[in-house]
């Protein structure tokens, strides 16, 4: 396509800096929105005056368009001073930054578009989702689109095919470019190396991604709950595309942070951030055999019984059980169970598992009925990592550390493929078929089956899937069919362009119609296929899910990783206990730790450790499905501490299947199987906080002895009141036994 000369667009599909790093930036905090679509809202020249303010930087579901996806437009107004364009180090281009954008954008300034990210579902190539690349295009300065020192106006064609809408995570800007934003300072959390003598050593890494040299001096303190430990200047001369290392040698204990920055000489414009040191609680995993597997599952008569017992200890490890049903058969030395059960019952089990040093043993309970997952799901996602960029390789990497880092051992199980898998048409015979990316998805089925792992699938009720790909619309019950056949457990089922097909009927039958038509289609299989809902809370899902099949329903919009989306999603969840039981789960959505990017650039969670912690703890206290969705292939020692600590997933796990309570501002209570209960005390407030808490007040001082759950350490016999001092958005969560 022919672009004129002065016209310089650039689309930065990367983890950018979700905020203006110098001083001369001009933010772009609110802007105004409509719904719907229409060619002259890119016009400089149209009175939006009518239109509502809303903020950038935040998804509109928060903003008072609670359940809304499709077209949408943002109008924002902006003078350009002239002076601007003398005050950055290269004086070519202006640069708007509009942080990411869900699915797809068209960027008008003073009605010439500037740039596109992706293809709209009236496009000619048709729909193509680009969440969540970073949206950043620059326009050269001798543009006659810019209206220096006069009113410009901005404005952002927006399509959301499901999920979160709207421009989010990051505050745009726009600005001229200078040195320092070709500059990164990082603490990479996979090249930490924790020692056994309770320290740590971590790198503080500093990068140029700029073809010139940048000379300044970086500063670093590292702190201990407001106590300097180090503090250093160096003088640096990176060259062009150049990078230095600095290893800190830290403790490993909680409320160490480090404080640094670069201040480049010519400009003296700086660039400072601050990191909270990954410190790790769970012990390390003992070398006598320890079961880690829930201790009731369910299967449907007649559908073929997968199940890997979850075991940790000096391997080899040599599985056996008691009392196990015939029809069912037990590899001993794998500890993987097949088979299959025709009678409907209960049939209780004792395993033990052994290895050189001694043996452990647990009851299991194999239900076959009509309910299944008897405790909430436990796997992984490819979603949060790898978006419509999946591919066979890459979830098969996954599963293989899953299996090689141990998570399997922990009762990790599930290996699901999002969306991004469909080929661009179906087959003669209307079967749905794969693209190119997925060979053979029964071969990678067969695969992850003879690890002992289950396999999972996404499709929509609707035509095309979030990602633009083909949805199961008029097609459910030949999907089901081809699902069973590939072996497929586990069934994410996302609205999407069916909200095209509800159109104007917003009564209940018409949300809960595509999803009934689907829980027909899998019950004609002859195999156990797990129902995930996923309509972000439409309609109150949680009342009728159950009636349709749903195993587990999403209770919210899309996650996000960043603090503000897991406080409004996770901490928005008790008023929906009632609603959870044994094989009928509220989903808070995916987990957001480890390196996550939707697709693009991979970068570390923007949640801080403490952040981690009470994300996780929150998670299990609320009988939430837990699916990783990082990439598990380049998983840090940090994350997988989060992921493998048993007494914690247990609490996940416990077959009461109740969902925690909130009995004050800052507790959450779980009961438990065993008559214990499971307490989260959070400290919501940004700075460390001395909280106490009364157990009579709560009703909770019948109980003897606390335990430490992250630690797995006895605190001590209960007392009338306890008192912790917590971190800024963290958590102390505790075990009370009777």
């Amino acid at each position: 396509m022919w672009t004129k000369p002065w016209l310089i667009v650039i689309t930065l599909a990367i983890c950018l800096p979700s905020f203006a790093q110098h001083k001369n930036f001009i933010p772009l905090p609110v802007a105004r929105f409509i719904t719907g679509d229409q060619p002259a809202w890119s016009s400089m020249s149209f009175d939006d005056q009518s239109w509502k303010e809303i903020r950038t930087g935040k998804v509109w579901q928060e903003q008072g368009y609670d359940s809304y996806h499709g077209y949408a437009w943002y109008r924002i107004h902006i003078k350009i001073p002239s002076a601007l364009r003398n005050k950055g180090f290269w004086k070519d281009s202006l640069r708007i930054f509009l942080a990411h954008v869900n699915d797809v954008d068209a960027t008008y300034l003073n009605g010439v578009k500037i740039g596109q990210t992706g293809n709209f579902p009236d496009d000619k190539e048709g729909y193509v989702s680009k969440w969540p690349a970073v949206r950043e295009y620059h326009v050269a300065v001798n543009s006659p689109a810019i209206h220096w020192d006069e009113e410009n106006v901005i404005a952002i064609r927006d399509y959301d095919g499901g999920g979160s809408g709207g421009i989010f995570m990051g505050e745009p800007y726009i600005d001229m470019l200078e040195k320092t934003d070709g500059l990164t300072i990082s603490m990479p959390a996979d090249e930490i190396k924790y020692l056994s003598n309770g320290k740590a050593t971590q790198p503080l890494m500093v990068s140029n991604g700029f073809n010139t040299s940048i000379t300044g001096t970086l500063a670093y303190t590292v702190t201990d709950n407001h106590n300097d430990l180090i503090h250093r200047k160096i003088e640096l001369q990176l060259a062009p595309y150049g990078r230095q290392s600095f290893i800190l040698d830290l403790p490993n204990r909680e409320g160490i942070t480090c404080k640094y920055s670069f201040t480049e000489k010519s400009s003296g414009l700086q660039l400072q951030q601050q990191q909270t040191f990954p410190y790790i609680l769970t012990p390390r995993v003992s070398d006598h055999p320890r079961i880690n597997t829930a201790k009731v599952y369910g299967v449907k008569p007649g559908s073929p019984f997968l199940f890997k017992i979850a075991a940790t200890g000096i391997k080899p490890l040599k599985y056996k059980i008691d009392q196990l049903p015939e029809g069912l058969l037990l590899d001993e030395q794998t500890g993987i169970i097949t088979g299959q059960l025709n009678k409907k019952g209960n049939y209780a089990t004792v395993i033990h598992v052994s290895n050189a040093i001694g043996t452990a043993t647990q009851t299991f309970t194999i239900k076959v009925g009509d309910t299944l997952a008897f405790t909430p799901t436990m796997g992984w996602n490819s979603w949060n990592c790898w978006g419509i960029n999946v591919s066979a390789a890459k979830v098969q990497s996954s599963a293989k550390a899953m299996l090689e880092k141990g998570l399997a051992d922990h009762g990790w199980n599930y290996i699901n493929v999002d969306d991004g898998w469909e080929a661009p048409a179906r087959a003669a015979d209307s079967s749905i078929l794969t693209n190119s990316k997925f060979p053979d998805m029964q071969g990678l089925g067969n695969w992850l089956h003879l690890h002992g792992l289950k396999f999972g699938i996404y499709s929509s009720p609707g035509p095309l899937t979030c990602g633009g790909f083909l949805g199961s619309y008029q097609a459910e019950e030949k999907d089901a069919r081809t699902y069973a056949g590939w072996g497929v457990d586990y069934l994410k089922y996302d609205w999407c362009s069916y909200e095209s097909i509800v159109g104007k009927d917003t009564s209940l039958n018409a949300y809960i119609e595509p999803f009934r038509i689907m829980q027909h289609a899998l019950r004609a299989q002859q195999r156990d296929i797990i129902y995930s809902i996923c309509q972000y809370g439409l309609k109150d899902v949680w009342k009728w899910g159950g009636e349709v099949g749903g195993q587990s329903w999403r209770t919210t919009e899309d996650i996000e990783d960043t603090w503000e989306s897991l406080e409004h999603i996770g901490f928005s969840q008790d008023k929906l206990q009632q609603y959870v039981s044994p094989g009928h789960w509220n989903d808070p959505d995916m987990m957001i730790v480890g390196k996550v990017g939707w697709g693009e650039n991979l970068h570390p969670t923007r949640l801080t450790p403490d952040e981690q912690y009470t994300h996780v703890s929150l998670w299990c206290l609320l009988a939430a499905p837990l699916l990783i969705g990082c990439d598990l292939d380049k998983l840090d020692d940090f994350t997988l501490s989060l992921l493998t600590n048993d007494e914690v997933l247990a609490i996940d796990q416990d077959e009461l299947g109740k969902q925690a309570k909130r009995i004050s501002a800052n507790v959450w209570v779980k009961e438990l199987a065993d008559g214990s209960r499971a307490v989260g005390i959070f400290n919501m407030d940004t700075t460390y906080r001395n909280i106490t808490v009364n157990w009579k007040e709560l009703g909770l001082n019948n109980y003897r002895q606390m335990r430490d759950v992250w630690r797995q350490q006895n605190i001590g016999p209960l007392q009338s009141s306890f008192t912790k001092q917590i971190a800024p958005h963290g958590v102390m969560l505790i075990k009370l036994i009777p």
